[in-house]
C-alpha cells in the first residue's frame, strides 16, 4: 500500500526547525510496532531490570508500539541534545557524579525545547503530538536508531559516528506522516573497550548481542536501587556517588566528541565531605534542580559512605563515625562497612 505523506510538512523542514531549537541531532522514525521489543522483553525476562518496576509492570507492554501513547501517531521525530561538557577535573576526595547530572535537570529543559519545536511546526500544519523525554514508556534508543541518529553500542548507549554518545534523547510523537530516515550500520565491530572497562562487569551477553545487567551497573546501584548495595559490588563503585560514565569515557567514538556550549549542563565539583555534612535542606538547595535529587539525601549518604570506604576509612573516620549514627539504618550499615574496609 503506497504511503501518502503530509502535503505541507517536509522532513527537511522538521530537521531545520529542530536544529534551530537547539538539537544537534534530528531524525524521523515511523510509528508502529518497535522491532526491538522482543529484545527488550528478553532483557526484562532475564531479570536485568533489577528493581526498576516501571520497566517491568504494565508500562512494559506500552513500549511495544508508540500508538499506545498517541493513537493517531504516524511518525516519531527523534532528537539528540549534546550535553558533553568535557572530562571533569577531579582531585582526590571529589565525588564522582555522571557528566549529565551535574547541572540543570535535562527533563525540564528538553521538554521546553521540544514543546517549542512542536509549536513552531504547527505554524506550518496542524497535527496531534505528544512530547516525550526519558520517562515516557517507549524504547527511545531503538526509535532514535530507526530515525538515523546512531546505532546502539555494546554498552547500550546510542552512538553517533561523528559526534559520539553524549546525548540526551527526546521525541515528538506526531500524527504527521513524514518521510522516515534509515538506521545506520553498527560500527562497534570487535571492540570490547566498554565491556573490559566496566568495574562491576555489568555488560553481559544476551542472545547474539550485549545488554546491561542493571543489578551490576554502577548507575543503577547509586541511583535506582533504594536498598543496600550488594557487598560484592561496593569496591567496584569506587568514588562514584551518582551514575557512571566509564563505558562512554573509554568508547573510541567519543575521542573526538564535540563539547556543548550550553553551560546549564556544567556541574561544580563537590567533595565527599561536603555531601556527608549536608543537611537534608542543604542537599535540596545544592542538588534540588539537578538529576542528583533522584537519589535522595539518604541514598547519597549511602553512596558517599561506600566511596569513603573505597578511598580508605582512615581518611574519613570522622565523617563515617557520624554517618554510622545516622537515623537511617541503611546509611548506618554502609558507614559501618566502610569503617571496616581496611
Amino acid at each position: 500500500m503506497r504511503r501518502v505523506y503530509s502535503k505541507f510538512m517536509l522532513a527537511d523542514t522538521v530537521k531545520n526547525v529542530g536544529r534551530e531549537c537547539g538539537f544537534e541531532l534530528v531524525g524521523i522514525a515511523g510509528a508502529g510496532p518497535v522491532g526491538d521489543f522482543a529484545r527488550y522483553d528478553a532483557w526484562v525476562a532475564s531479570g536485568h531490570a533489577g528493581e526498576m518496576r516501571y520497566l517491568t509492570d504494565h508500562r512494559a507492554q506500552i513500549r511495544r508500539d508508540v500508538r499506545a501513547l498517541l493513537p493517531s501517531a504516524k511518525s516519531v521525530i527523534c532528537v539528540g541534545k549534546l550535553y558533553n561538557t568535557g572530562q571533569p577535573l577531579r582531585k582526590r576526595g571529589d565525588a564522582r557524579i555522571a557528566r549529565y547530572a551535574g547541572g540543570t535537570d535535562y527533563h525540564t529543559s528538553m521538554k521546553k525545547s521540544l514543546e517549542a519545536m512542536a509549536a513552531r511546526l504547527r505554524q506550518y500544519e496542524a497535527f496531534d503530538f505528544k512530547v516525550c523525554v526519558d520517562t515516557a514508556p517507549l524504547l527511545e534508543r531503538s526509535l532514535a536508531r530507526d530515525a538515523g541518529l546512531g546505532w546502539i553500542g555494546k554498552n547500550t548507549c546510542l552512538i553517533n559516528e561523528p559526534k559520539g554518545s553524549w546525548f540526551f534523547l527526546g521525541e515528538i510523537i506526531t500524527s504527521l506522516n513524514l518521510h522516515t530516515d534509515t538506521p545506520p550500520p553498527d560500527r562497534c565491530g570487535s571492540c570490547t573497550s566498554c565491556i573490559d572497562a566496566c568495574p562491576t562487569q555489568a555488560i553481559v551477553p544476551q542472545g547474539e548481542g550485549w545488554a546491561v545487567d542493571s543489578r551490576r551497573c554502577i548507575s543503577y546501584l547509586t541511583i535506582e536501587l533504594r536498598g543496600p548495595i550488594p557487598e560484592q559490588h561496593r569496591a567496584g563503585i569506587g568514588t562514584h556517588v551518582f551514575g557512571c560514565d566509564i563505558c562512554q569515557d573509554v568508547c573510541p567514538w567519543n575521542r573526538r566528541a564535540p563539547l556543548t556550549g550550553d553551560t546549564a549542563y556544567a556541574g561544580k565539583p563537590v567533595t565527599l565531605e561536603e555531601i556527608a555534612e549536608a543537611s537534608p535542606q542543604e542537599f535540596r538547595a545544592r542538588f534540588g534542580d539537578t538529576p542528583v535529587s533522584r537519589a535522595k539525601h539518604s541514598g547519597m549518604l549511602r553512596n558517599v559512605a561506600v566511596a569513603m570506604g573505597n578511598i580508605g576509612p582512615e581518611h574519613y573516620r570522622e565523617w563515617l563515625l557520624e554517618l554510622a549514627q545516622h537515623p537511617d539504618p541503611m546509611v548506618q550499615e554502609h558507614a559501618a562497612w566502610a569503617l571496616g574496609n581496611t
